[in-house]
């Protein structure tokens, strides 16, 4: 079976090798728990279509940016994951494992307000793009909006930008519910949401059935696998993760959230083979070389 048909053959805009480094990691370096070896993460991005200068790039990237943290072996370079990259994932499994999974709507609002001026430009930037990552939709004028009590992660982000003085946010309820609709609307694109479900379980239903995943070889399993995940963690971020009843509409959150969870359940053991195959090249090498020598 070819492994990624058209789906993984042809790279999309949104996957980026940064991004592509940081999935990775999460759904098979932790599983290691050591650091990786650069060649062998250079390998496996190769296999995405990434070319070994972006492959290495991106690498030094995320370490300047002290998500990863270098560090050499004799010869060899490795990446450690940084207290910074692991609380990231941390939260990023918290908000894409938690998708469609707590249902016990309380009706609470968080809506946040910023004034932050154009010379602090760079932290405005990474604020949008925390509260996005928060689930936050944008209204207007600075204004964004959550149908969740986001208090105590809004406290630590906006501490750790050191915009406190331009920053305001209220929790509550609504006083009325007649303008409830128009502000969802406004705030999140639930007809571009509900078309990325459907094209999402579009793409995972040549995998799911058990006689094509029997077909996957090890690098097979891991593409799709690691595609998936990179795919489906964009979800919490456009999903304000209201009920149904509330949103208006009936689509297929539901269907997408049990598609994404059987296939990384059902492809994690041959997906981490191959990433373990990966990152056992160089220590193979360093057998063979030794072993040469000694002949």
């Amino acid at each position: 079976m070819q492994a990624a048909g058209s789906w993984l053959s042809d790279v999309p805009h949104s996957l980026q090798p940064q991004g592509l480094v940081i999935t990775t990691l999460g759904a098979y370096g932790r599983v290691r728990g050591e650091p990786v070896w650069s060649g062998g993460m250079v390998r496996l991005l190769g296999e995405f279509g990434f070319s070994v200068g972006a492959a290495r790039v991106a690498l030094g990237r995320l370490a300047r940016s002290g998500l990863l943290e270098r560090v050499r072996q004799g010869r060899q370079i490795y990446y450690g994951m940084s207290p910074a990259l692991e609380h990231l994932l941390a939260e990023g499994d918290e908000r894409i494992f938690g998708l469609g999974v707590d249902d016990d709507w309380t009706g609470v609002w968080t809506v946040l307000w910023q004034a932050v001026p154009d010379e602090l430009g760079l932290q405005r930037r990474r604020l949008a793009g925390r509260l996005r990552f928060l689930g936050f939709g944008p209204v207007q004028n600075g204004t964004w909006v959550s149908p969740h009590d986001r208090a105590r992660e809004l406290a630590a982000l906006v501490e750790g930008l050191a915009i406190e003085q331009y920053v305001g946010a209220i929790v509550g309820r609504p006083a009325t519910g007649n303008a409830l609709q128009t502000l969802i609307g406004q705030a999140w694109d639930l007809d571009a949401l509900a078309a990325g479900y459907e094209r999402f379980l579009d793409e995972l239903r040549p995998f799911r059935s058990a006689r094509a995943r029997g077909r996957l070889s090890d690098r097979d399993a891991f593409l799709v696998r690691t595609r998936a995940v990179h795919e489906f963690r964009h979800f919490p971020s456009q999903d304000p993760g209201l009920p149904e009843v509330v949103l208006n509409r009936r689509w297929r959150r539901g269907d997408a959230v049990a598609a994404f969870g059987e296939l990384y359940e059902l492809l994690a053991e041959p997906a981490q083979r191959h990433f373990d195959q990966a990152m056992e090249g160089d220590r193979a090498g360093i057998r063979e070389r030794r072993s040469a020598v000694h002949l």
